[in-house]
């Protein structure tokens, strides 16, 4: 088992919107014999294979995620000594994910299974504002990378470039294994810097990976750029190092596996380049998944949490070990719904009965699947390190499966980010109305990151999600997948509040109705929650319980906790949901026949609103990383226009293609209909991405307009 796990790799691909990963997925399929015509994004062909919904052929852009499962037998079938298995037919199971930012929880929850990834880059515009989101998140999941540079025929197409942003601006030790041959539209193929050979891509296709000597006017370059690679790579190895520098002759075999550990380790990225749109670079940039990137058995131990004594547990990716597994992306369809599951360790078999540790229940596994974009192939087991897909089973994205009701264990979850826009939807009647309903409760379920709630004052159906596209892909889908008619409001922005200073409470709660009353005293104080207190990157709100000599008992504490909590839900100043608030616990007050979990719930409420009225409460606005690309005529006019906006501007470069890219944080109140506007100032010829960065204080004059509109919300109270 353990052999066949070491020929498995579970890849990611992601990168920048437009940078190509959607492309490069498709040779990979190609050249793995998954598919016997290649398709294009755009191309009004069927569409590439992994974009498989409709909005996705017409936009050419990647809305959600999708897996599939090739097997490689190296270049040219010549096999490849690995350090795991025996070289052939390594399995690769790959997720292509979402480029653009209003899509990024797609990205959060594969990263979360995987154990590597493969980040594109273009080779013309390098590290860009979406790639900084992408290595943060695969930072957080510790998931090791290569580097492809993909469209090395585009003119402005500059290898060294690429690795020189990837140092500079993300701060990877980033190191060229290739060397090209040919620039711009004259890029025909790379050189190994290992073992000094050419490849070349021949055929209708590239199918055919033609060997050869380097060339001779780029053997000089090729020495040079080698060296340079061996001194970054000997960090790993001192043997190598101690070998460099006598000069001995470093052996492939060991360059081969110290580049493994550097990568394993997350130390190293090997740069690979390539067109993946003209079948160049692929199949080898594939040799180097199977050699470098970590199996199940070799990648960091997966751990779970034993909820029964909070106990860290480390699995082991066997068959014949209880199983553990975690749902982490699901889709409702015409024949139920469809669970995306990590298997990391034991096995499940059709027919199966698991167990759900969130909710406690038994559900069987009546059919499991193993996918390849939207095609699914019937299987009747899966084992410790695969990805599939359980057809029929009710859960939550994020919900861990066992097999056994006696394991009480529980993934980590994934990461969701807040939603920072919002807009009004309205059925046109009633039976529009179930429609709408409908859908909206499916999507709910399958995205983390979108939500839905009915506004007290106006009874309106309230959407929010991560931007203007997220939304508006939601409101097409309704009309499309479930034939509602629906009208649609303007966006809203998702304001946060917060407390600016430390605040003390103490408030007793006493109530006397005829028999048994209610009594419950807690005092303390609360504070702003700062990112080093916080226990996880999404924390909000954190509860500290410091009683000491039982003044409240420890059966009460937890009620404490939820009244506090309770009052996060909605702000003093215009009703938005707080953020970042610490509440300390210190004393309080019991009585042995009045006191009871509701008392001490309510005189938490109620020392929660005493202690944020005294904090100085501020409103806080969505500040987004905008990043315009423009011609170096309309600069000006880009950057006058941002500052209008309330835009910081963080600075300017020029791109190699000549364009000047220009990098603010703008309020997200300011950038609805940019769009349009900046097609207007730049004759259509600029362009731009944008992506939340942070929550910020609003200027006093913002506040007050924000809490004009919203004056109404302050009527209804809890």
């Amino acid at each position: 088992m353990s052999k066949q796990l070491g020929k498995t790799r579970n890849i990611g691909i992601s990168a920048h919107i437009d940078s190509g990963k959607t492309t490069l997925t498709e040779r990979i399929l190609f050249y793995c014999d998954m598919i016997h015509k290649i398709e294009e994004v755009r191309g009004g062909g069927s569409g590439a294979k992994m974009d498989h919904m409709e909005l996705e052929k017409e936009k050419g852009i990647t809305i959600t995620s999708a897996a599939t499962t090739v097997f490689w037998r190296g270049t040219n079938d010549q096999g490849i000594t690995y350090a795991e298995g025996d070289g052939k037919d390594i399995k690769v199971n790959i997720i292509d994910t979402p480029g653009h930012v209003d899509f990024t929880v797609e990205v959060e929850r594969s990263l979360r299974v995987l154990d590597g990834a493969i980040l594109v880059l273009c080779s013309v515009a390098g590290v860009q504002s979406q790639s900084i989101t992408v290595d943060r998140q695969m930072r957080r999941y510790k998931v090791p990378r290569l580097a492809f540079l993909n469209k090395m025929d585009r003119m402005g197409a500059n290898a060294f470039k690429g690795v020189e942003s990837l140092t500079d601006k993300l701060g990877l030790n980033a190191v060229l294994v290739q060397c090209p041959i040919g620039e711009e539209d004259g890029f025909c193929g790379v050189v190994d810097l290992i073992t000094r050979k050419a490849s070349y891509y021949d055929g209708d296709n590239g199918e055919n990976v033609r060997i050869e000597d380097c060339p001779d006017e780029l053997k000089d370059k090729v020495e040079e750029m080698r060296e340079h690679m061996l001194d970054v790579i000997s960090e790993f190895d001192d043997q190598m190092m101690e070998d460099i520098l006598e000069g001995n002759e470093i052996s492939e075999e060991v360059i081969h596996k110290v580049i493994r550990k550097g990568v394993n380790d997350l130390k190293l990225v090997p740069v690979y380049m390539g067109s993946a749109f003209k079948n160049k670079g692929v199949q080898t940039l594939l040799d180097a998944v199977s050699r470098y990137l970590p199996s199940p058995v070799s990648c960091a131990a997966p751990t779970v949490t034993n909820k029964d004594d909070e106990k860290t547990v480390i699995l082991e990716p066997v068959s014949d070990k209880p199983l553990v597994a975690m749902a982490f992306k699901i889709t409702d369809e015409q024949f139920g719904q469809l669970t995306y599951t990590r298997i990391y360790q034991g096995t499940v078999n059709k027919g199966d009965t698991v167990y759900n540790t969130r909710t406690g229940k038994k559900v069987r596994v009546g059919r499991l699947v193993r996918m390849n974009s939207n095609d699914r192939e019937n299987i009747d087991s899966a084992s410790a390190g695969d990805i599939i897909a359980m057809v029929g089973v009710d859960c939550a994205s994020g919900d861990t499966f066992v097999g056994n009701d006696d394991i009480n264990y529980f993934c980590e979850g994934i990461h969701v980010p807040i939603p920072v826009i919002e807009l009004s939807i309205k059925a046109k009647d009633k039976d529009q109305q179930a429609k709408m309903a409908k859908g909206l409760q499916r999507f709910l379920k399958e995205d983390p990151t979108f939500h839905v709630r009915t506004d007290e004052e106006s009874g309106e159906t309230l959407i929010s999600g991560m931007g203007e596209l997220h939304l508006e892909i939601y409101v097409e889908r309704l009309k499309r997948e479930y034939k509602a008619e629906v009208e649609v409001g303007a966006p809203q922005v998702n304001y946060r509040e917060t407390i600016s200073e430390e605040a003390s409470y103490d408030y007793t709660h006493k109530k006397q109705t005829g028999g048994a009353g209610q009594f419950g005293q807690v005092a303390g104080f609360i504070r702003p929650l700062k990112d080093e207190d916080k226990e996880r990157e999404d924390q909000n709100f954190k509860f500290t319980n410091q009683i000491k000599g039982g003044s409240i008992p420890t059966e009460y504490i937890g009620a404490c906790e939820k009244g506090f909590e309770d009052i996060m839900d909605k702000g003093p100043l215009a009703a938005f949901p707080m953020i970042n608030v610490e509440v300390f616990l210190k004393d309080g007050k019991h009585h042995d026949v009045d006191s009871s979990d509701l008392a001490f719930r309510i005189a938490s409420r109620q020392a929660m609103r005493q202690a944020i009225g005294k904090a100085s409460p501020i409103i806080l606005e969505p500040l987004m990383h905008v990043e315009v690309e423009t011609p170096d005529e309309y600069q000006g006019s880009v950057i006058g226009d941002l500052s209008s906006r309330r835009g910081l501007i963080q600075g300017s470069e020029t791109n190699d293609g000549g364009d000047t890219v220009v990098n603010a944080l703008v309020p997200l109140s300011e950038m609805f209909g940019y769009s349009t506007e900046l097609r207007s100032m730049s004759a259509g010829k600029a362009g731009y991405t944008m992506a939340f960065e942070k929550y910020s204080p609003c200027s006093p004059d913002i506040q007050r307009k924000v809490m004009e509109a919203r004056k109404e919300k302050l009527s209804s109270d809890d």
